[in-house]
């Protein structure tokens, strides 16, 4: 990308230095051209649709870093404690000066302002100073978290002990480890390697430590608790700033067209095993195919036709149809979709509902926890429903609405983080359906009550784009075809279609019963009823 940016500051004309702006497009235009390929924006404003949903998670309350949020007059008391970690940063460099630094940054201007979505107004020089002070104060708190890992470095200063400590019991921590993850609060992490460089003997020892340091902050911030051995390995290089980092280490990669590739698998398996199947059961098959032929079906439906064309039978057609025949239409209809279109197309609003937690669990499904999202599934054979552990505490939402932001703005392919946030809003209605998941390990609730959970996810239901998922979404449908299929559920959804909400049912219910008193009432007219019943009529 070349320094010059689409998107122009959202700052009043009044403010605009018309001259600046002039110099800069000059300036632009005669640098020479970089290799694009190499450079891609990826701090990005909030889009507006989920920006209005929830202002505060988006915007920082304490501490601005990078140019977006830079001169809001309620952030600029921070500055005082930037300049300090920079100064702490300067002692460091031994020889050199705090200048030098900058000097190297401005060197790296038109790569800095590639970065960012929005035009920046400001000089080479001002945003040097900006990202050196930014980044001296960013690695001053990463810091704690290389302790953590078991690297060695220098203790947190006096100055910023009310503010971070290695136990992560201060207040102010957790609003800074907030802001810190916010979208349009980045700072590219190029600018920290660069810093450090200067601090250690080669690049490679610089990785190592930045590294160690976004690990162990990202351990504390990821909503999901997976083991050492689960996480990816995930180069410092080719990540684009802490948010990138932490969307890499809890979002799997989805290859190109896995479900078309299973698909082709497994039809080219089936008929070896329908083979073998057949050899072994022969004889099944062969009662199977008389019973379902032609003649056979007539036979058996021909009662059937005859009946519902009978006047006040007709009534009764639909409802008895959608009881016995609504789980092969149910199961039948994506597959029709699918092969009409002949391509996958995004599911509609109706296609992503799910059964809620307690609906689930009533019907006999069991939840069990996992380490990661791609370990999403529904077993119809052991009715388990496998989601991946979730500790929830009071800076999850802002890392989850930040997480799904970025991937809006970034992600060309499915919006993998996105669709597990749909699932989550979808299966979590009430304080119930929070209280079962965490009664079965997989929410660990570090929030008030089941009823803020609930909340959290309920909140979270608006998204830009709809998308396909192929293992999350083979997850809900069959989940959605399990609970479906089950008499209870047919039954209470039949109950409530065509009993409770049709008159036409109940009005003929009682047509037919007022019927049946009026025969009873002629019959006992003409002959004796307490004779034939054997009822005693003296008293």
């Amino acid at each position: 990308m070349s320094s010059l940016q689409p998107t122009f500051s959202s700052k009043s004309s009044s403010n605009f230095n018309e001259l600046q702006w002039v110099i800069q497009i000059r300036k632009t235009l005669e640098e020479k051209l970089e290799d694009e390929s190499e450079i891609r924006v990826s701090i990005f404003n909030v889009p507006k649709t989920l920006l209005a949903t929830d202002p505060e998670s988006y915007t920082p309350q304490l501490v601005a870093i990078g140019p977006y949020h830079y001169w809001r007059p309620e952030l600029y008391e921070m500055e005082r404690y930037k300049v300090a970690a920079a100064k702490r940063t300067q002692k460091q460099l031994q020889s050199l000066k705090f200048q030098h630094l900058v000097d190297q940054l401005t060197r790296f201007e038109p790569r800095i302002r590639a970065c960012y979505h929005k035009y920046l107004e400001f000089n080479g020089e001002t945003l040097g100073w900006m990202m050196a002070i930014d980044a001296s104060f960013f690695l001053e708190i990463l810091q704690v978290y290389a302790v953590q890992e078991g690297k060695t470095l220098t203790r947190v200063s006096s100055r910023m002990a009310h503010l971070v400590d290695y136990a992560g019991r201060k207040s102010a921590h957790h609003t800074i480890l907030r802001d810190f993850v916010m979208l349009e609060n980045q700072i590219p992490l190029f600018v920290l390697r660069k810093v450090l460089e200067f601090q250690f003997p080669t690049l490679e020892c610089a990785d190592d430590m930045l590294l160690s340091m976004l690990m162990g902050l990202c351990k504390e911030l990821s909503p999901f608790k997976m083991k050492d051995e689960d996480l990816p390995k995930i180069q410092v290089s080719s990540c684009c700033h802490l948010l990138d980092f932490l969307y890499q280490l809890v979002t799997p990669e989805l290859e190109a067209g896995p479900s078309e590739i299973t698909e082709e698998e497994d039809s080219k398996g089936t008929p070896h095993k329908e083979k073998s199947s057949a050899n072994s059961n022969y004889v099944k098959q062969f009662l199977d195919e008389i019973l379902i032929s032609g003649p056979v079906k007539v036979i058996f439906k021909l009662p059937w036709t005859i009946l519902s064309n009978l006047p006040g039978f007709a009534i009764l057609k639909q409802p008895l149809e959608y009881l016995f025949s609504s789980e092969d239409k149910e199961a039948v209809k994506p597959e029709d979709e699918k092969s009409n279109n002949g391509i996958s197309k995004p599911p509609l609003i109706e296609e992503i509902t799910v059964p809620s937690v307690s609906d689930l669990s009533k019907s006999g499904v069991k939840f069990l926890p996992v380490s990661s999202i791609s370990s999403i599934s529904f077993d119809a054979k052991t009715c388990s429903f496998y989601l991946p552990s979730t500790s929830l505490d009071g800076n999850t939402e802002v890392i989850l609405r930040n997480l799904v932001a970025y991937e809006a703005s970034t992600a060309s392919g499915p919006l993998v983080f996105t669709r597990y946030t749909e699932l989550m809003n979808g299966i979590i209605d009430t304080e119930e359906d929070a209280k079962l998941l965490r009664e079965k390990g997989i929410i660990l609730n570090r929030l008030k009550s089941d009823e803020e959970v609930a909340n959290l996810y309920n909140g979270m239901s608006k998204s830009i784009r709809l998308t396909k998922v192929p293992f999350m979404d083979k997850a809900i449908e069959d989940a959605n075809k399990y609970y479906n299929g089950r008499w209870k559920v047919k039954l209470r959804r039949f109950m409530k279609t065509y009993v409770f909400g049709s008159w036409p049912i109940l009005a003929l219910l009682a047509a037919i019963f007022l019927l049946v008193l009026m025969t009873l009432q002629a019959f006992c007219s003409v002959y004796t009823c307490s004779r034939i019943f054997n009822i005693s009529t003296t008293t």
